[in-house]
C-alpha cells in the first residue's frame, strides 16, 4: 500500500491536534488521574532507555510503549514475560505475546498484574487492624492490532480493560492506545514515532464496602442504610512524540540514540533521553534520563519529579533455533527505592 509522505504528515497533525485537545492539562489538575498501573512501564529495555524508544521499540516490546511497532517483529511469534520490583514491596508482572499473521497484520495480546501483598484491614474503631488482611486486585487485560503499510509506515492500535478491586469494592474501564512509526524521515537513520495512550472514559468504584450506617436528627425515621456515591476519575491520557537515530558503525557496533517528549493529564510535560550500544547484536548497554523543567519544588529547591536516570544492559543468543533475550533495568526513584526489572523474550 502506498502512502506519501504528505498523507502521513496529515495523519500525524491531525492526531495530535485532537490528542491534545483531549488531554491538554493545566497545574491544577496534577495528580487528579487515577488508573495509576496504566503508567506502569514494562519491559526492561523500554525502562532502561526511560521509556525514549516509543520510535524505534519493535516487537512484541511494542505493546506498551508503542502498539505501531508490533508489526516490525523479526519473528512470527514473539514471547515476552516481566517482572518488576516496583514501590514499598509491590511487585508488578507482565506477560505478552504477538503472533504475525501473513497478509492481515500482527496480533498481540497482554496481561499486566499488580501484587500489593496482605495489607491489614482497619476500621474507626480498630485504626491499629483488626487482625484481618486483604490483597487488592488490579488487572489490565490487552489486545492489540498493528499493521506494515510500508517498509516505512507502521500503524498500531490497543484496546485495554483495566479492573480494580479493593475488597468488596471494584472499578473497571476500557482504554484506547494508537501509534505510528515512520523510518527515514529525512535520512535512512532517522526514525519518527507518534503514539497516544490511555484515552477512555471516567472510571467509578461501586461496591457494598462503599454501604454506611445512619440515623436522621432525632433518630425519627431509625438506622438506615446508605450507599457513599464516589466520585469518577479520569484516566491518565498522554501523547508522546518520538525520534530515534539508529547508527551501524560497522559489523560488530551500533549506537542508538533516542528522544520523546510526553504531554499528559496528570502532571507536568515530560522530556526522556536514551542511548543503547550494541556489540554483535549480542550484548547491549543502556541509560536514559527523565527531565520536567516544569515540575514544581519544595522550599528547599527539591523538585517534585519522581524518577530521572535509568540504566540497563541485555543479552541476546540463538537457543536451538529460538532467539532468547534477558535484559535488566534500573529506574532511580528520588524519594523512595529504585524499580528493579527483569524481563526474558523469546522469538520463534
Amino acid at each position: 500500500m502506498y502512502i506519501t509522505v504528505r498523507r502521513l504528515a496529515s495523519f500525524l497533525v491531525l492526531g495530535s491536534l485532537m490528542c491534545l485537545s483531549a488531554i491538554a492539562g493545566n497545574i491544577n489538575r496534577t495528580g487528579t488521574a487515577g488508573a495509576q498501573e496504566l503508567l506502569i512501564p514494562v519491559g526492561a529495555r523500554g525502562i532502561a532507555l526511560g521509556g525514549s524508544n516509543v520510535a524505534f521499540v519493535t516487537g512484541v516490546d511494542a505493546i506498551y510503549w508503542n502498539p505501531a511497532g508490533l508489526a516490525r517483529s523479526s519473528f512470527g511469534t514473539e514471547a515476552q514475560f516481566s517482572h518488576m520490583s516496583y514501590l514499598g514491596g509491590i511487585g508488578v508482572d507482565y506477560g505478552a505475546i504477538g503472533v504475525t499473521a501473513e497478509g492481515i497484520g500482527t496480533f498481540g495480546i497482554s496481561l499486566k498484574s499488580i501484587n500489593f501483598g496482605n495489607i491489614p484491614v482497619t476500621t474507626e474503631d480498630n485504626p491499629d487492624g483488626t487482625g484481618q488482611t486483604f490483597s487488592p486486585t488490579y488487572v489490565t487485560t490487552g489486545l492489540t492490532y498493528s499493521r506494515l503499510l510500508s517498509d516505512r509506515i507502521s500503524v498500531g492500535a490497543n484496546f485495554d480493560i483495566v479492573s480494580e478491586a479493593i475488597m468488596s469494592t471494584s472499578a473497571t474501564g476500557f482504554s484506547f492506545d494508537a501509534g505510528v512509526q515512520y523510518s527515514g524521515l529525512g535520512i535512512p537513520e532517522l526514525k519518527l514515532g507518534v503514539a497516544v495512550k490511555n484515552i477512555g472514559p471516567n472510571m467509578t468504584y461501586s461496591g457494598s464496602n462503599l454501604l454506611r450506617q445512619g440515623s436522621t436528627v432525632g433518630d425519627s425515621r431509625g438506622t438506615q442504610w446508605y450507599d457513599v456515591q464516589a466520585a469518577s476519575f479520569e484516566l491518565p491520557s498522554k501523547m508522546e512524540i518520538a525520534l530515534a537515530y539508529d547508527k551501524k558503525l560497522d559489523e560488530m557496533n551500533n549506537v542508538s540514540i533516542f528522544t520523546d517528549f510526553e504531554n499528559n493529564n496528570y502532571q507536568d510535560d515530560i522530556w526522556k533521553f536514551g542511548g543503547e550500544y550494541a556489540f554483535r547484536n549480542l550484548f547491549f548497554v543502556r541509560a536514559g534520563y527523565n527531565l520536567s523543567p516544569n515540575a514544581p519544588k519544595d522550599p528547599t529547591g527539591k523538585t517534585s519529579q519522581l524518577y530521572d536516570y535509568t540504566f540497563g544492559a541485555g543479552i541476546n543468543y540463538d537457543v536451538g533455533g529460538v532467539n532468547l533475550t534477558l535484559d535488566y533495568a534500573y529506574r532511580h526513584l528520588v524519594l523512595m527505592d529504585a524499580n528493579q526489572v527483569f524481563t526474558v523474550k523469546l522469538g520463534f
